[in-house]
C-alpha cells in the first residue's frame, strides 16, 4: 500500500438553508427541493475530497436523522407527539447534567414514529434519488470511492417502538425484509453501503449492571445481528460497513459496554469493515483489543481517531499516534481510520461540533493519517 486511507462515518454539517427546509417538511410542510439537494451534496463532496478523505459520502445533508428518516420510506409508521423518551439510565446519577443535556435539543426536537401497521418498502424513489445525487457529486469532484448510510433493523427497533406486531422478532423480522430493499438498492448502484448500528452497543444501560444483565444484552445484540444478516444476504460483505457506537453524545458513559463483550458477536455480521469509536475518553484504550482478539483475515476496522462530542481539534501527531496503534497490531493495510461518529447527526435542535470545527476536525484527520503514512 502507498498510503493509509481515511473516510469518516456519515453526517456533516447541513448549509442553513437545508436546515430550515428539513424542519419545514418535518413540520408537515413541502419536501426539499430536488435542486437545492444536488447543490448542497455537489458542494459538501467536494469540500470532502478537498479536505483530503479518501472515501465520502453525502453527509445526509437531506436526512432528518440516521434514523428517523426511515418514515419517508417505510409504511406502517406514524408520527407521534409524545416526545423523546427519559435519557439513557446511565444519566440516572446526574440529572442535573441529564436535563442540561435534553435542553440542547438535538432527538429532543425529532417527533419519533412509532410503527402501528404492517412494515414494507413499496418505493425506491427516495434512496435512488439519494444514489444518483451522491454518484453525479463523487463523478464530478473526483472522489475515489462513495458510500451511503442507511439504518439496520436493531437501531429502527431501538428508536420506533412497536405497538403493531406485539413480537420483537416478528417486528425485528418485518424491518429487515423492508430494508433490504434499500440495502440492495445501494449495492446495485455500486456504492458501498455502510449499516448504522447503534443498538449492538448504545443500549446496554437498559439493562441491570451486573453479569446477568449483560447476558441479557449480548442476546439483544445477537439477535440484532442476525436479523442484520438476513437483510445483507444478498450484499457481499466486503461492501458492507458496520457502524456501531455508544450514543453520539457528551456524558459520562461509565455504563457503556466493554468493546470486548460485545466485539466477538459484532465480527459474525456480514460486513467486512467494522466502524466503532475510538477517540473519545471512555473508549479511547479500547485499541489493544485486537492485541487479544484475532482479527478475521477478510475484516477490516475503521476505527474513531476523531472525537465527534467535543470542539477540540485533534493535534495531528495525536491522531497519527491512534492511528499506529491500531496499525502495529493488525496492519496498515487494514485499517481506515475515520471519525467516531457523525458530526451532525441530527439536522434540527442545538449542540454538538460547530460545523466549521467539524471541517478542522476531518483536516486533522487527514493530516494524522499522512503521518501515520509516512
Amino acid at each position: 500500500m502507498e498510503r493509509i486511507r481515511t473516510t469518516h462515518t456519515g453526517s456533516l454539517p447541513r448549509p442553513a438553508p437545508i436546515v430550515a427546509a428539513i424542519a419545514e417538511r418535518e413540520r408537515g410542510g413541502s419536501p426539499l427541493d430536488p435542486d437545492a439537494v444536488r447543490d448542497a451534496v455537489a458542494g459538501c463532496v467536494r469540500r470532502q475530497v478537498e479536505t483530503g478523505l479518501d472515501v465520502v459520502n453525502d453527509g445526509e445533508l437531506a436526512k432528518i436523522s440516521y434514523v428517523t428518516y426511515v418514515r419517508g420510506r417505510l409504511t406502517g409508521f406514524e408520527p407521534v407527539e409524545t416526545p423523546w423518551p427519559r435519557p439513557s439510565p446511565a444519566l440516572d446519577g446526574f440529572p442535573e447534567y441529564a436535563e442540561r443535556l435534553a435542553g440542547r435539543g438535538g432527538f429532543r426536537d425529532v417527533r419519533i414514529p412509532v410503527c402501528r401497521g404492517d412494515v414494507t418498502y413499496p418505493d425506491t424513489g427516495a434512496v435512488e434519488a439519494d444514489i444518483t445525487t451522491l454518484q453525479a457529486a463523487a463523478t464530478d469532484a473526483g472522489a475515489q470511492e462513495a458510500f451511503l448510510t442507511a439504518a439496520s433493523p436493531g437501531v429502527i427497533a431501538m428508536f420506533m417502538r412497536d405497538e403493531h406486531y406485539g413480537d420483537r422478532t416478528a417486528y425485528l423480522t418485518a424491518l429487515a425484509e423492508a430494508m433490504k430493499t434499500e440495502y440492495d438498492a445501494v449495492h446495485r448502484a455500486g456504492l458501498v453501503l455502510q449499516v448504522d448500528c447503534p443498538d449492538l452497543a448504545a443500549s446496554r444501560a437498559e439493562f441491570p449492571d451486573d453479569a446477568e444483565g449483560l447476558r441479557a444484552f449480548r442476546g439483544l445484540v445477537e439477535e440484532n445481528v442476525a436479523a442484520l444478516n438476513r437483510a445483507l444476504r444478498d450484499v457481499p460483505p466486503d461492501r458492507v460497513r458496520l457502524h456501531m457506537c455508544w450514543g453520539n453524545y457528551e456524558g459520562p458513559h461509565h455504563r457503556d459496554v466493554a468493546l470486548r463483550d460485545v466485539l466477538d458477536i459484532v465480527l459474525t455480521a456480514r460486513a467486512g469493515t467494522i466502524s466503532f469509536e475510538g477517540a473519545n475518553p471512555r473508549h479511547g484504550h479500547e485499541w489493544t483489543v485486537f492485541d487479544e482478539v484475532a482479527l478475521p483475515d477478510d475484516r477490516v476496522i475503521m476505527p474513531g481517531v476523531i472525537d465527534t462530542t467535543t470542539n477540540f481539534v485533534e493535534h495531528p501527531e495525536l491522531v497519527a499516534q491512534r492511528i499506529g496503534n491500531y496499525a502495529r497490531l493488525v496492519g496498515p493495510d487494514r485499517i481506515l481510520p475515520a471519525t467516531d461518529c457523525g458530526l451532525a447527526t441530527v439536522a434540527v435542535g442545538e449542540g454538538g461540533v460547530d460545523p466549521r470545527i467539524a471541517w478542522a476536525k476531518l483536516r486533522s484527520l487527514v493530516e494524522g493519517a499522512e503521518l501515520a503514512s509516512r
